[in-house]
């Protein structure tokens, strides 16, 4: 695929309140004001569908973080959000849903710009989808509770004992640049359902829709220093929140070398700590399953936001009998995959993040070449003026060996391979240090439980992938990460409990 990417004018200009947005002074938002950085150094904002700079944000200081985390820790400890009645502070969060409902073509418009992905996509799946978490999650607070337990070993009525579910207290969370709205709000909500306030540090690389978001947060009405946003770089804001002796708890999304680094830190102290991590996600292609139907899907599994994803279907498996037809399938669909820039009404894929990640990804397509593997689709960057367009990609003729089979990628980049039975296709899943997410296409719904219960893998999708919902646990195996975040068990990750007993 040699298609050129062009850019044209009307694809970078921006709406005039996207213009205003971007002419802000760079601050950071504390206790429930914008203030000043004490040290006023700034980092780039870069537009990747172009790669030029159209804006500035604050590179905090550890004075910065120190001055957030204490506006939080007052805020938690004099109980100005955690001691609110329940039904006040699901109004609160209700509240931060409809204004970001308002005003959600600005951010997915913000999202668009910093990120690289197709505005379009930005509106139905990150903005509807951080609506959606909000709602959802504002109802927990008020059914958090505990439940009376009758001792073992006493006699009945001897003892009243309970549990109470209590906030955790300071919550440290640090999203990645692939989904900065949605990652930012799927941390923020569970976090303040359950009466926590919170530091957020957005990546350095997409901070806009976090300080659009630190606007509503202030009109909802959330009572000041409950959300604190720092903008910065990971190993000096990141790492000083990470360290930071009146930080409860550290919740964090990126990759797995980050998070072993967050982890070994947040032990000094014994913070609780939930981490959502790297994943190599295999996709699985029965020999049941007609290839025309497949290849939709197994190419949206990983072309689906330029494969930034960390559920990306990345390593296909398919059946001998299917395999040639699948990997025709998916070549079919490549048109519709051609990156664009993000403001293209027609994109469905838009550039990679960054320049770095460019390398990356092209570096890892090289080195599979290298190894001895084939493309059969593209392979290649899309021409363009400035911007970072990998075509979508299709590599076979690989082995288990391979650095593109064993390592994530975080792009375009599929590595397919054939197989013969379920036992080994699920060795060959299983081949791996990531256990995050897999998908199983067939209609036989006996092997697909089959497979289900032998994948070491946090979610095991049957006939779709990548779907999240706002009520379903979602975390990793092996090195995918500690602990899960959504539905119940993400908001009770963001609570102490405590056994009260009383002998009567």
């Amino acid at each position: 695929m040699n298609e050129q990417t062009t850019i044209s004018r009307e694809q970078l200009e921006y709406s005039q309140a996207a213009k205003d947005f971007l002419a802000r002074k760079p601050q950071l938002f504390v206790g429930g004001e914008w203030v000043d950085s004490t040290h006023g150094k700034t980092l780039a904002v870069e537009d990747p569908s172009c790669g030029r700079e159209v804006a500035r944000i604050v590179d905090a200081s550890t004075e910065d973080v120190d001055r957030a985390v204490a506006a939080a820790r007052a805020a938690f400890d004099d109980g100005r959000w955690s001691n609110l009645p329940p039904m006040k502070r699901e109004g609160a969060i209700h509240r931060l849903a409809d204004l970001i409902e308002r005003d959600g073509e600005l951010l997915a418009e913000l999202e668009a710009i910093d990120n690289g992905k197709p505005r379009t996509m930005a509106h139905a799946v990150d903005v509807n989808g951080a609506i959606s978490m909000l709602h959802y999650h504002a109802g927990w607070a008020s059914k958090l509770g505990g439940e009376m337990i009758e001792p073992a070993n006493a006699p009945r009525g001897a003892f009243h004992s309970y549990t109470r579910r209590e906030p955790v207290g300071v919550a440290a969370q640090i999203v990645p640049w692939n989904f900065p709205l949605l990652m930012a709000v799927q941390k923020i909500a569970p976090a303040l359902a359950a009466g926590c306030t919170l530091v957020l540090k957005p990546a350095e690389q997409t901070s806009l829709t976090a300080l659009k978001l630190a606007d509503l947060i202030a009109e909802a009405g959330f009572p000041a220093g409950t959300v604190n946003i720092v903008t910065g770089l990971g190993e000096t804001a990141g790492d000083r929140l990470v360290r930071h002796p009146d930080v409860d708890k550290v919740a964090f999304t990126g990759s797995t070398e980050v998070g072993k680094i967050i982890n070994r830190t947040a032990t000094d102290s014994l913070k609780r700590v939930t981490l959502e991590l790297g994943g190599k996600s295999p996709v699985i292609v029965l020999p049941d399953m007609d290839p025309a139907v497949v290849a939709g899907g197994a190419a949206n599994a990983i072309f689906f936001n330029s494969g930034q994803v960390c559920v990306a279907g990345s390593r296909l498996y398919a059946h001998k009998d299917v395999f040639d037809r699948l990997i025709e399938g998916i070549a079919e669909t490549a048109p519709a995959w051609a990156p664009r820039p993000s403001l293209d009404p027609q994109a469905r894929m838009g550039p990679l993040v960054s320049h770095e990640q460019f390398e990356r990804v092209m570096g890892y397509i090289e080195a599979g070449k290298k190894d001895g593997a084939s493309v059969a689709m593209g392979g290649d960057a899309a021409p363009s003026n400035g911007g970072y367009y990998v075509n979508p990609t299709v590599m076979v003729d690989v082995n288990p060996s391979m650095s593109v089979v064993q390592e994530e990628i975080f792009g375009p980049v599929v590595v397919a391979q054939r197989f013969d039975d379920l036992d080994e296709v699920a060795k060959q899943a299983n081949d791996t240090l990531y256990g995050l997410g897999a998908g199983v296409w067939t209609r036989d719904v006996g092997a697909f439980h089959t497979l289900a219960a032998k994948i070491k893998s946090g979610t095991v999708w049957g006939n779709c992938h990548s779907m999240l919902d706002s009520a379903l646990p979602f975390g990793g195996y092996k090195q995918s990460g500690i602990g899960r975040e959504l539905g119940s068990e993400g908001v009770k990750a963001y609570t102490e409990l405590k056994t009260v007993i009383l002998q009567l």
